[in-house]
């Protein structure tokens, strides 16, 4: 799996014009999934992002996680990040999932981060045309990779 984690003052998911989503402060989440992504993967990243120190404590130092500083979380998921750029100019999506199995994984991954943030998480909807608005705080944006745990 791979997870672009956004840290926003903002941001907001629209489907064909209806917000499907809105958060104030928190994390906004794109998530890729590929065939090698496992339940340990799904467990691991929600834990991880959970806990990511990325808010400002009262002294202006990134010392506090998504739940001690009171904010929310949406997910979006988003298969592009699995791009290849190898060849050519057109990117392969080969080795993300298929919706037949990354649709049941996204949906655990947001059950596993609503458990392990005791909040309900907010999404987008897999495979949806979305219109994601965001403003990103900071900014601070980090890439976690989980077949890259370094």
């Amino acid at each position: 799996m791979i997870a672009v984690i956004q840290r926003v003052s903002e941001a907001s998911v629209k489907i064909d014009g209806n917000t499907k989503a809105s958060i104030q402060k928190g994390l906004l989440i794109l998530l890729g999934i590929e065939d090698a992504d496992s339940a340990e993967d799904i467990s691991w990243l929600a834990a991880k992002i959970v806990n990511l120190r990325i808010f400002n404590d009262a002294q202006g130092v990134m010392n506090l996680s998504v739940k001690d500083a009171g904010g929310d979380i949406i997910v979006v998921s988003q298969f592009t990040l699995h791009a290849s750029t190898k060849k050519g100019n057109r990117p392969s999506y080969l080795k993300a999932s298929k919706p037949d199995i990354a649709i049941p994984m996204y949906e655990r991954f947001l059950v596993e981060l609503g458990n392990v943030f005791e909040k309900q998480v907010q999404s987008g909807e897999f495979g949806a045309d979305m219109k994601v608005a965001l403003i990103n705080d900071g900014p601070v944006t980090i890439i976690i990779d989980t077949k890259n745990r370094s």
